[in-house]
This record gives C-alpha cells, structure tokens and sequence, in this order.
C-alpha cells in the first residue's frame, strides 16, 4: 500500500509522533538504542511552553501505512538561525523512520514543502529543533549506547537520506576518555606542563557552580556561551529565557562537583558542564515514562552513575588561545579521578575545530563517534 503523509493536528496524533521510535526499535535489533523520557520529547516540541519556539516555527508529519505509523519528521524555521547568518536555511529534525526508501522520500517532500512555503532555499538537518539542542545523524561509533542529550539510530538511516539526495554540511565529532583500568587515560607530562605556564601573571582558579544562587550562575554562563561557540558554524544565539529553561532541566541531574567555572583575577573566563550519563537509567524505564515508577528508578540510579559527557567546555575569546583548554582538561581529570569515574565522553565537536581537536588529539585522545548534519537545496520549480 502507497505511504500517506499526515500533518499532526490532533493530540492523538501527536502521541502517535512522540511514541514512534517503539515503533521502530526493539532491546533485541537495537540494544543500543535509548528510550528517550517522553516528557522531554513533549518539551522540544511545544510551541507554547518552550522559549525556542518564540523565533520559531515547526510543523510534524507522519508517515503511515495500512493505518499505521511507520515514520515522522518535523520541519522547522529557525528564524533566529536565519537573522544571525543571513541565510535561508530550513531544517528538519525529529526524523525516525522503517527501513524504506519511499517512506523517507514522502516524509523529506512533506518537510520540503512546508518549508518551501516559507522562501527557505536550504532544508538541513537533523536538529531536535536546533544546534543548541540534540542534533545530527549518527554515521560512526553504532556499536555502543548513546551518550545522555546524544542521538543514536540505525545503519541504515544515513543511506535513507543521502539516497532522498541529501549531502554533507558538517560533521560532529566525539571522544571517550577511560578513567579506570589498563587503559585508563592519563595526561601527557607535556600537555601538564601547558597547563601551568598558561595564564603567566594571571590568578586562575576553578570553583563549583553556586547552585544556591542558580539564577546569577546561570546569566554568567549564559555569557559565556555566546562569546564561545559565536565564531563556530552553525551556532545561534541563545536568548537568556531558552538558556535558562534548558538549564533548569540540568540543575537536577549534574552533580556539583562537575559544574565549575574558571575564574580569572576574579572574573569568569569559562565553564565546563559534565552531565551523568542517565541514559543507564533511561534503559531501566524502558516505557519513557516518569510515571509511575520511571522517577524513583531515575532517582535511584544518579548515585550509582559513573560516566559521563562533557556537554559544555568554553571560554571567553580572550582566554581561548592561552591554554585554559589544557587547564580545564587537567581540572577534570583530576575531579574525576577523586569521585572514581570510570570515563567521559567528549562532544559534540566540530571537525575542523582545531582549537579543540588539536589540543584533544595531542593529549591522545581518539575519535570514537561521528555524528552528520546534512544539507539538500529546495527546489524552486
């Protein structure tokens, strides 16, 4: 039977979006894959309640077949992308689907024509809605469960896009870092002695985020984050309002110790954010619900939780070629150790940031997981 393309118009509609990866995925073909907290997928996607959507725009579709679901895709106007670069980029995000060309295809036309509609000349994606959200295609490193805010998918997801004739726009790069055994990672005698040279003349100190005060620790980072990431591609600016919504979901699953900031002569220079890897208790609900029992096996597990992603490392762009990198990689190294981690993962970074992936690769570190972001051009015909 042909493949129907429906807008989601309905809240039953929109529970058959949020819950069709179980769908496609089960423990036994994919034991890789994370059910994600349906609570958190319902959050990317409100227009009312999340601050993203006060510049923006999305509309979902869903494919289906004999009446049933068998894939989904969002298309997304990001005007604050469009205002910052000065560009006609549309995206497409949330994209789950069969292993079935045609499914693909009509899901990418509907996103395409929505779009289109719009004057956008450029459909990219994924973003789970934007860069500063969950983002990119897993085209390396299947092999293991994703890391926590990290997407995951099958091998055969990258072929369904670039055979709907997408290309590559940019790739995002991660790192694992083990803290325990015999190949326990350790920093190099060279990259130690970077470490204290950097900042000649200058007091450099590292302390934990205030979360007692979280409302002023926040706007310091938020500060901090577009000064760093303004230069790299792809980046927009976050309004103060989605920082500090985003940033209200991390204050109850980061653990103190590994939310610091450095500070320069007494002023913030830059902040590392190292987030526990819930994906190990996500497993363990299993449904992506928190009720009745998800919150107390989520609660239940943090203490138990010894890896994890470094989401956020950045500096204010005065300090970023004076090696504060090495020194905050020496900082977390030696907080790890303490607390008995047993390894970190570094992403997403990009593949030509040679401010971070030299340093990285020159401590020894090894490319272990590839996301894509993909462009194609919007027909004007």
């Amino acid at each position: 039977m042909s493949v129907e393309i429906i807008p989601v118009a309905s809240s039953r509609e929109l529970r058959q979006f949020i819950d069709l990866p179980w769908r496609i995925y089960n423990a036994t073909d994919y034991p890789q894959w994370v059910p994600p907290l349906r609570i958190a997928v319902r959050d990317a996607l409100d227009r009312k309640a999340n601050p993203f959507y006060k510049n923006a725009e999305r509309e979902l579709f869903l494919a289906m077949r004999d009446g049933r679901p068998v894939g989904r895709i969002a298309a997304i106007e990001n005007r604050a992308h469009n205002q910052f670069h000065k560009d006609r980029v549309g995206f497409f995000g949330f994209f789950e689907c069969v292993n079935d060309q045609e499914v693909a295809n009509a899901l990418f036309a509907a996103a395409e024509g929505w779009l289109k509609q719009r004057g956008l000349e450029t459909m990219r994606g994924p973003t789970n809605p934007s860069t500063n959200h969950e983002c990119g295609m897993l085209v390396g490193g299947f092999g293991r469960h994703p890391m926590i805010m990290t997407t995951w998918n099958p091998r055969y997801y990258p072929a369904l896009v670039e055979n709907a004739g997408f290309g590559k726009a940019k790739d995002l790069l991660a790192y694992f870092f083990p803290m325990q055994g015999d190949r326990a990672f350790e920093m190099p005698e060279r990259v130690k002695a970077l470490a204290q040279r950097a900042l000649v003349g200058k007091q450099l100190a590292f302390r934990d985020l205030n979360l007692k005060d979280f409302k002023n620790e926040v706007d310091r980072c938020w500060e901090i984050y577009n000064d760093a990431w303004e230069p790299n591609w792809g980046f927009v600016p976050m309004s103060k309002e989605s920082f500090f919504h985003e940033a209200q979901v991390l204050k109850y699953i980061v653990f103190p110790q590994f939310t610091f900031m450095a500070e320069v002569n007494g002023e913030p220079a830059g902040f590392m954010i190292i987030v526990p890897d819930f994906h190990h208790a996500f497993k363990a609900v299993g449904n992506g619900r928190l009720f009745p029992t998800g919150l107390f096996k989520l609660l239940a597990a943090k203490k138990k939780l010894k890896t994890g992603r470094i989401m956020i490392l950045g500096a204010k762009s005065e300090y970023r070629n004076r090696g504060i990198f090495a020194l905050f990689a020496a900082e977390m190294f030696r907080r790890g150790k303490e607390f008995g981690a047993l390894g970190a993962e570094a992403s997403w970074i990009l593949e030509d940031n040679e401010k971070l992936n030299k340093p990285l690769e020159a401590m020894g570190a090894k490319e272990y997981r590839r996301w894509r972001i993909y462009d194609r051009s919007i027909s004007r015909a």
